[in-house]
C-alpha cells in the first residue's frame, strides 16, 4: 500500500444496523477526492461495536465497490477470531489485512511475534501490523518489528503512535526489507514522509481526503516545504476529529462537508450543538 487510505468510517443508520446504501455511496465519495487505497473495519470504522458477522459484510461490500486496493481490518484479542476474519477477508477478495495487536491481556514480546507470524504463515493474503496504543494500550515494540519485517508475507504496518522518534527507529530497522511503513496519525504525516513512510492511514482522510492526498503527493514531488504547510493546514482539523471528539467528531465534520457518513453507534453518541458548528467553521476552507 502506498499514499493515503482513510479509516473508512461505517454508515450505521438510526435504528443502528450497518447502512449498506450508504457505505456504498462513501466508497465512491472518499474516492473521488483522490485516495489510494480504502481501509474497512479499523478503528475509526466502529470496528469494535460491530459483530463477527457484520465485520465481514462490511468488507464484502467496500470490496464489492471500491476501484483501489482494500486492506481489511481483521485483528481481535483472540488468535482464532483473527485467523477466521482474515480468511473471511480473503475470500472477499481484499488486497491485505490490517491486523491490531491482540490487547485486554497482557502479552510478552515473543508471544505478539509469534502471534503475527503464525498469522502471516497461514494467510492468503498479506498482514499489516497495527500498533495503536492510544486504544489498546499495546506498544508493539521496534524490535519485535524489525523482526517481523523479514516475513514474506508480513508487508508493513501501520503506526499510529504519533511518535515521529518510534517512526524513525521502525524505518531504519525495516529500510532493507520490502515493507509498507505508514503513519496512522494525520498530525504528523509530513514528518513521517520525511522519515520514508509510504504512506498514511488517516481518520482526517475520511473528512478531507484530497487535503491528506495533496499532502502526499507534494511530498512525492519533491516538495517537502509544500508538504509540510499543507499538513498545517488540517493540523487543528485532524486533532478536532481524533483527540478532541473521536468517532462523533469526524462523523459530523463528514456530514458538514455533504459525505453519507451516517450514524454513530452505541455507546457513542453525536456531538454537541457546539461541537458542531466547530467541526463546521473548520470543514468551511476544504
Amino acid at each position: 500500500m502506498q499514499g493515503i487510505g482513510p479509516p473508512l468510517v461505517t454508515p450505521f443508520a438510526d435504528d443502528g444496523t450497518v447502512d449498506e446504501t450508504r457505505l456504498r455511496e462513501l466508497v465512491a465519495w472518499v474516492e473521488d477526492r483522490g485516495v489510494d487505497f480504502l481501509v474497512p473495519c479499523g478503528s475509526n470504522s466502529e470496528a469494535e461495536l460491530m459483530t463477527a458477522e457484520e465485520r465481514a459484510r462490511v468488507v464484502e461490500v467496500v470490496v464489492d465497490e471500491a476501484s483501489v486496493p482494500v486492506l481489511a481490518g481483521t485483528g481481535s484479542p483472540g488468535y482464532e477470531e483473527t485467523r477466521r476474519a482474515t480468511a473471511d477477508a480473503a475470500a472477499a477478495g481484499a488486497d491485505a489485512a490490517l491486523v491490531v495487536t491482540p490487547f485486554y491481556y497482557s502479552h510478552d514480546d515473543a508471544a505478539l511475534e509469534a502471534y503475527y507470524r503464525d498469522l502471516a504463515d497461514e494467510a492468503e493474503i498479506p498482514v499489516y501490523l497495527y500498533s495503536v496504543p492510544a486504544y489498546t494500550d499495546v506498544k508493539l515494540p521496534v524490535s519485535v518489528v524489525g523482526d517481523l519485517a523479514t516475513h514474506p508475507n508480513v508487508a508493513g504496518m501501520k503506526d499510529s503512535s504519533g511518535d515521529v522518534a518510534t517512526f524513525v527507529r521502525e524505518r531504519r530497522l525495516t529500510r532493507d526489507a520490502d515493507f509498507d511503513l505508514m503513519v496512522g496519525s494525520g498530525g504528523v504525516l509530513s514528518h513521517a514522509l520525511d522519515a520514508g513512510a509510504a504512506g498514511g492511514v488517516l481518520a482526517v482522510a475520511n473528512v478531507a481526503p484530497e487535503a491528506a492526498t495533496s499532502v502526499y503527493e507534494a511530498h512525492r514531488d519533491g516538495d517537502s516545504e509544500a508538504a509540510r504547510e499543507r499538513n498545517e493546514a488540517i493540523v487543528e482539523l485532524n486533532h478536532a476529529v481524533t483527540a478532541t471528539h473521536g468517532v462523533p467528531g469526524l462523523k459530523a465534520a463528514m456530514r458538514a462537508r455533504g459525505a453519507p457518513a451516517g450514524q454513530v453507534r452505541r455507546p457513542f453518541r453525536p456531538v454537541s450543538d457546539d461541537a458542531r458548528r466547530e467541526l463546521e467553521r473548520l470543514v468551511e476552507p476544504l
